[in-house]
């Protein structure tokens, strides 16, 4: 009988396999990342374009000081108005009445500042606390009736306009104190009699550091959780960028009469927004409902509360745009407001917010309310009549919109 020797279990087990894919290349990575941000990466695109065609087509009057700061005031309430609506909008739903809230608003303000003599300070607590009762009223029959927002703040238009017109007996009241009027057009104090002021350009540089601190942590929390996608240089550039804006803003504001008041109310919204949006449970709500509200209730969160808190909010926002735009104007007016909520809903969708909700951020709509700003001026500065501006400003929404459906389809046909 012949023996069999057993060879080495080297030479007999069966070499394992290696299943796991090779290391996908940085560059390549990098590029997958880029396609699936088109739409954040071409707003910023688009900003920059247009900002440079306006300032080669107007002779370099689009980014000269005096424009640059007339641009941020004049089109403060919009902005405003923006940081409310894009979460409506996440939430799934709309307000078409933020206009004729702004004329509502500015009607009261009007009658209690000249009319029964109140101080401007306890008359614009008191037209907040309005703002914050007309969008409990509206958000209490979207949140706890069920009627569409749609319906109700359509409603909401055509009742405040109508009582802004009451209040105010169809006239237009005016002038307002001096302290009042700051609000809209005024400036923070001025230090120094060098060309430049410098209290601009210190909260220029603070702003910076703030921008860049906010984004090294919350990169640092993502990578912490395995969350992070984003490639380093990526970042990199996108914080560069924002710097080297910030910069730029706060270096041609400085050469004029320095920061308006209204853009560090403007700033603080941004930046408590932003916050509670990316950093709370009740943003986080927000994105739920307006993602998917089925899955949000079965999930716990109490959708009926979250609406009726967004108009609420909405209402207070709406309130102090029509408390800027007022004391901008110098004037009540029962026609003031006439439009804005086009331009508010529009600033959203060029933002890159679904209009299906639960997509889209605060910074998102800010952006998107300059496009619609630096449109505006330029389109004026040009002398291009009005009507050719609402056919533009149309066309630039729709593009917007149109780019969201296709990244959608293209996403789903993966």
């Amino acid at each position: 009988m012949s023996i069999i020797k057993n060879r080495p279990e080297s030479q007999t087990a069966p070499r394992p396999v290696d299943t796991r894919e090779p290391a996908p290349n940085a560059i390549a990575a990098g590029f997958r990342y880029l396609t699936g941000q088109l739409r954040q990466i071409g707003l910023f695109i688009a900003l920059i374009v247009i900002v440079l065609f306006f300032q080669f087509a107007t002779n370099g009057i689009t980014l000269a000081p005096i424009n640059v700061s007339n641009l941020v005031v004049q089109n403060s309430y919009i902005l405003i108005l923006a940081v409310g609506m894009v979460m409506v909008i996440i939430g799934g739903h709309i307000d078409l009445s933020v206009g004729s809230v702004v004329a509502f608003i500015g009607a009261i303000a009007g009658v209690m500042i000249t009319q029964w003599h109140l101080p401007w300070p306890l008359a614009i607590v008191l037209c907040l606390v309005a703002g914050a009762l007309v969008g409990a009223w509206q958000g209490f029959w979207v949140a706890y009736f069920g009627i569409p927002a749609f319906i109700v703040t359509l409603a909401g238009m055509l009742a405040f306009r109508g009582a802004a017109e009451i209040v105010l007996g169809n006239q237009q009241i005016s002038p307002f104190p001096a302290g009042f009027r700051s609000l809209g057009s005024g400036f923070l104090p001025s230090f120094g009699t060098t060309g430049y002021e410098p209290l601009t350009l210190i909260l220029s540089v603070v702003a910076v550091l703030a921008i860049a601190a906010g984004s090294v942590r919350q990169r640092i929390v993502r990578r912490k959780f395995a969350l992070e996608s984003e490639p380093v240089w990526w970042w990199l550039i996108k914080l560069l960028f924002t710097a080297a804006l910030v910069l730029l803003v706060g270096f041609l504001l400085a050469s004029y009469d320095g920061t308006p008041v209204v853009l560090i109310v403007l700033a603080l919204l941004v930046v408590v927004y932003a916050a509670v949006m990316g950093q709370t449970v009740f943003g986080r709500h927000i994105y739920a409902i307006g993602g998917n509200l089925a899955a949000a209730q079965l999930s716990g969160v109490k959708t009926k509360r979250v609406t009726f808190l967004l108009f609420v909010n909405m209402g207070v926002i709406a309130a102090l745009a029509g408390l800027v735009f007022t004391a901008g104007l110098n004037l009540a007016s029962p026609g003031a407001g006439n439009g804005f909520e086009l331009d508010a809903i529009s600033a959203v969708f060029i933002g890159g917010a679904a209009v299906t909700g639960g997509i889209g951020t605060v910074p998102g709509a800010i952006v998107g309310g300059l496009i619609i700003g630096i449109l505006n001026n330029g389109m004026s500065i040009l002398g291009i009549d009005t009507d050719v501006q609402q056919l533009i400003k149309g066309l630039v929404l729709l593009a917007a919109v149109a780019f969201d459906f296709y990244n959608k389809r293209r996403g789903a046909g993966r």
